[in-house]
Formats: C-alpha cells, sequence, structure tokens
C-alpha cells in the first residue's frame, strides 16, 4: 500500500471514528442533560431519545461498519501471522482494541434489543407506565455510558498502535 492510499485509509477511519465517538460523547453529555431542562416529562423525553437515536443511526451504524472494516484492513497483515499477535506490544494491544471492539458490538446490539420496534411504539404511543419506563431510562444510560467507555478506550488503544507501542 502506498503512503497516499495509508494515509486516506487512516483518514476514513478517524472521519468514521469522529462520527461515532464524537456523536456518542455529544448525545450523552450534552443532549441528554439538555432535555432534562426541556420537559419534566420523563416519556417526552425518551420520545425525543427515541427520535434522536434513530436519526443518530443512520450516521452511526455506517460509521461503525466502516470503522471496523478499515481497522481490520490496516491490520490485516498481523492478523495473517498469529505469531506476531502475541509476541510483541502492538499485537497484544491489537488483541485487547479487537476484544473491545467485539464488546462495544455486543452492548451496542443489547443497547438496540432492548429499545427494540414494540417497546419504541409503546413509548410513543404513551403504553408504559412510569415505572416501566424509568427501568428502561436506567439500561439504556447504563448501556450508553459503557459504549462510551468502550469507545474511548479503543481510541487509546488505537493511539497505542499508531504511535508504534
Amino acid at each position: 500500500m502506498t503512503a497516499l492510499e495509508q494515509a486516506i485509509l487512516t483518514w476514513i477511519h478517524l472521519v468514521s471514528a469522529a462520527i461515532w465517538v464524537g456523536g456518542s460523547l455529544f448525545i450523552g453529555i450534552v443532549f441528554s442533560p439538555l432535555l432534562k431542562t426541556m420537559t419534566n416529562s420523563i416519556e417526552e423525553r425518551m420520545q425525543i431519545m427515541i427520535r434522536v437515536g434513530r436519526r443518530f443511526n443512520k450516521v452511526a451504524v455506517p460509521s461503525l461498519i466502516i470503522l471496523m472494516a478499515t481497522g481490520l484492513y490496516s491490520s490485516h497483515m498481523l492478523l495473517g501471522k498469529p505469531e506476531l499477535l502475541v509476541a510483541t506490544s502492538y499485537g497484544t494491544f491489537l488483541i485487547i482494541k479487537i476484544i473491545l471492539v467485539v464488546g462495544l458490538v455486543v452492548t451496542y446490539a443489547i443497547h438496540v434489543r432492548v429499545i427494540r420496534k414494540d417497546v419504541e411504539e409503546k413509548i410513543m404511543s404513551n403504553q408504559m407506565s412510569e415505572p416501566q419506563i424509568q427501568k428502561l431510562r436506567k439500561k439504556i444510560i447504563i448501556l450508553g455510558e459503557i459504549t462510551v467507555v468502550l469507545s474511548i478506550a479503543i481510541l487509546f488503544f488505537a493511539s497505542l498502535l499508531d504511535a508504534g507501542v
């Protein structure tokens, strides 16, 4: 791969990471707290958050897929030689990063499963009780926090790999 091709691949990887991580952080740190000031109704907040989540997923999911594809492609040489994965610090960090990515995908899949279509429809049509919504909200918050922490940890390991540590 030429230097220009590597630069373009890295750029695509970084743009995708910015969309995924930046969007997740924005929703968790800026939008969610702001939403609490907009309405006292937990039902309304959940309805708004579902709409925002649906919109975000339209760009976030493709970004995550591109992120994983470009990451795997960038590391295909090392992945093709398993002995290098355990014999070098680069390989060890790559394994940790892959494990974190798998954890991220599993957490995100659970998050999507928790807010499946039937649950979403009940929320949007005010057919859930306050305790049910509170319980669901807690699950969503925990899954969102795990997603953000894993995403930031993955970025840290990406920087270690980029530095050649």
